[in-house]
């Protein structure tokens, strides 16, 4: 059941964003192929558009009657998968260790602090071991080992190269895919961070995630998409564990983020590549400095 809500919850918010480009809403067959979920999870989800009077649902005819508010949406934690609780939680855990080599992680304190099981969580750790930055010891202990500049190296030739694949395939979506709408949010927060850069230029790390997880989510690739797992742990390490210059570093990657974020919206695949490889070319040598 909790997994058919989350399905539910998170196809609501995504119907919600179709809200800004019409009138009407598809057939309940067209909804159920554009969100990916079955027909019963449609109608769940015009029943609830419905009692929120964001419809009016006459048998075929759906006709919107307003734009969605933020309080109409379910938060995101209640849309996450469980997979993406439990990294979002291991996340958390490492950064606020301080990321530092030999620091233990716990199977059983991370399963209770999600409200996991075990089982689940022990899955994703050996997932995520197979990068190399943390090892199994006994008793349900897990290490973190680091990075070295080797590895530093061909993590970031690897996410060159996919993320490059990505953004080609970014500027060929549809209109109406829901990546653009996500694209001008995060436009907007890079914005309203750079507005109030002495204040907020900390905020980075989660919004550098957001924005390069979009990206390699148009590629459609599982493996792509798979191995973001690794780059979003490294480059949060980074921007946690270097503090050097920290509000410059930021707003100078917060512009080129905008820079990369125009090249998109642009459709140019050509400028998106050029804006794609200068950002990832800072990222790369900052972060070499980093730990060299």
């Amino acid at each position: 059941m909790a997994k058919q809500n989350t399905v539910f919850k998170d196809a609501f918010n995504r119907c919600l964003e179709l809200f800004a480009e019409t009138t009407t809403l598809p057939s309940e067959p067209e909804l159920g192929q554009a969100l990916g979920v079955s027909r019963t999870t449609v109608r769940a989800i015009l029943a609830r558009c419905e009692e929120l009077s964001l419809i009016a649902w006459d048998k075929r005819s759906k006709t919107v009657l307003r734009r969605p508010e933020p309080s109409d949406y379910f938060p995101t934690a209640e849309t996450d998968s469980l997979a993406e609780r439990i990294e979002r939680s291991f996340m958390r855990r490492i950064l606020a260790g301080g990321a530092e080599p030999g620091m233990q992680i716990n199977e059983l304190e991370l399963a209770r602090e999600i409200g996991a099981g075990t089982t689940s969580v022990r899955e994703f750790l050996i997932r995520f071991s197979r990068f190399g930055l943390i090892e199994k010891r006994p008793n349900s202990h897990w290490v973190l080992k680091g990075f070295t500049r080797e590895f530093a190296l061909e993590l970031t030739e690897v996410r060159e190269m996919f993320e490059l694949r990505s953004a080609a395939r970014f500027v060929s979506l549809p209109d109406q895919d829901p990546a653009w709408e996500e694209l001008k949010k995060i436009e907007a927060v890079h914005r309203e961070i750079l507005a109030d850069i002495d204040n907020r230029y900390s905020e980075f790390s989660e919004l550098d995630e957001r924005l390069h997880l979009l990206v390699h989510k148009s590629s459609s690739n599982r493996f792509i998409i798979d191995f973001y797992d690794v780059i979003a742990i490294v480059f949060h390490y980074h921007y946690q564990w270097n503090k050097a210059n920290a509000r410059e570093r930021n707003a100078r990657a917060l512009e080129e983020h905008l820079d990369y974020i125009v090249a998109l919206q642009s459709r140019d695949p050509m400028l998106a590549e050029q804006a794609c490889r200068r950002h990832l070319k800072s990222a790369r040598e900052t972060l070499l400095q980093s730990i060299s």
